[in-house]
């Protein structure tokens, strides 16, 4: 039935949800962890950053380095994973990764010096990127162009419960077994994916007609440059990049403004996160109810409107209170932002991947390499800041949010010219 569903979402028809057989809800929780595993293993040790950076004798711009060179790692990769993945199929692909991403993650948690653990994340972020990369290719695979966006909206939403309950795990494992513990059970979560990966995921990616494997090397090129030259693509793609920049922006200043300057413990920083992911969740659901009725074109500017508004109020506050609001004046406006960042996935993935069922791996691995690479430059320049007040971050915000407006406009408003 799987392989039914990918051909016909080859065909541009995709399947609803209830077409698909029973096991299939067990596939479409793997399809949300794996989607969740960059965001997992950034957001479950952010509790863990002020005392890991204390443990190893670490400055803050070293240990906020640990977030910008998984990022790095990550964002390249995606662009041999994807292309891999449309040349000898979605599993397979997956699978080296997992096991990569295994080792790595225990390297991690062992690592004796903050070198290491650099070097570290960075391999960890070259394997987790299957996940995402090949996660958004399947959904495009099985559902295809009419049906991704509500898809995606509805894995986004359950995907939503990641960032509310990793950093509350992250924060207890800090506060009763150190830094370490986050690296062992990302290890262990990466074995229990690689399993089930395994045991349940079919191949989705359409077998090559005759002689396709054989051009395929040859018009890699062409491939990327038809991705590329897309206006449609492009500005969902960008618009997608900016806004995960500004949520990055959040998850890596939170820590150190929040614990270091405010006060609160790592276990209640943690629990902050239900009020931002309240803000997503409701975004998700939102996207998945109008995506019924839209098109993601149409869903766009109500994302991008609400990640303006979340930037602005955050900066307001931040410049109005001298950099030290109090806490509801960062985690409202920034629920907001995350509202909008949940139609903004859903609408500006399923419209970018739209047009390309043929090369959706290549497709996601732009997508993702973009999102990564826009994110890393952003954190990056922000981790040169010392966090003593807000006022940074709240900027942060407003300016990607900005950013991702003044991209979606520019390469078209996401519509896709005709192929």
């Amino acid at each position: 039935m799987i392989r039914r569903a990918a051909r016909a979402a080859a065909r541009g028809d995709g399947v609803a949800f209830r077409h698909l057989p029973a096991e299939s809800l067990g596939i479409g929780a793997l399809i949300t962890a794996l989607v969740a595993l960059g965001q997992i293993s950034t957001s479950l040790y952010t509790p863990s950053l002020p005392s890991l950076a204390q443990a190893l004798h670490a400055t803050q711009q070293q240990a906020n380095l640990t977030l910008s060179l998984f990022l790095i790692g990550f964002a390249p990769a995606q662009l041999v994973i994807g292309t891999l993945s449309d040349r000898y199929g979605r599993r397979p692909v997956l699978m080296i990764g997992l096991l990569a991403y295994i080792a790595a993650s225990f390297a991690c948690a062992l690592a004796p010096t903050i070198g290491i653990l650099l070097l570290g994340r960075f391999v960890q972020g070259i394997a987790a990127c299957t996940g995402p990369v090949l996660s958004r290719a399947i959904v495009r695979d099985i559902y295809g162009a009419e049906r991704s966006a509500t898809a995606l909206a509805y894995v986004g939403a359950a995907l939503a419960i990641s960032p509310a309950v990793a950093p509350i795990i992250g924060g207890y494992l800090q506060l009763w077994y150190g830094w370490r513990s986050a690296f062992l059970l990302q290890t262990a979560l990466g074995i229990v994916l690689c399993l089930a990966s395994h045991w349940l995921l079919p191949e989705t990616r359409l077998a090559d007609p005759p002689g396709r494997r054989r051009r395929f090397a040859v018009t890699t090129r062409s491939v990327h440059w038809r991705v590329l030259s897309e206006p449609g693509y492009l500005a969902n793609t960008l618009a997608v990049a900016w806004v995960f920049a500004g949520l990055m922006a959040y998850t890596v200043s939170g820590p150190f403004i929040f614990i270091d300057q405010m006060g609160l413990s790592p276990q209640h920083f943690g629990m902050l996160a239900i009020v931002t992911v309240a803000g997503y969740l409701a975004g998700s659901l939102t996207a998945a109810r109008l995506s019924r009725r839209r098109q993601p074109h149409q869903l766009m500017p109500l994302g991008l409107l609400l990640t303006v508004t979340g930037g602005v109020a955050a900066s307001a506050f931040a410049i109005a209170s001298g950099g030290t609001p109090a806490i509801p004046e960062i985690v409202v406006p920034m629920a907001i932002f995350c509202a909008g960042v949940g139609i903004v996935f859903a609408a500006g993935i399923a419209g970018a991947l739209a047009p390309f069922p043929e090369v959706a791996g290549t497709a996601s691995a732009w997508l993702g390499f973009l999102q990564m690479a826009v994110a890393a430059a952003a954190t990056t320049v922000l981790g040169a800041f010392e966090m003593a007040s807000a006022t940074p971050m709240a900027l942060a915000l407003l300016i990607s949010a900005g950013l991702a407006t003044a991209c979606y406009m520019a390469f078209g408003r996401g519509r896709h010219r005709q192929q």
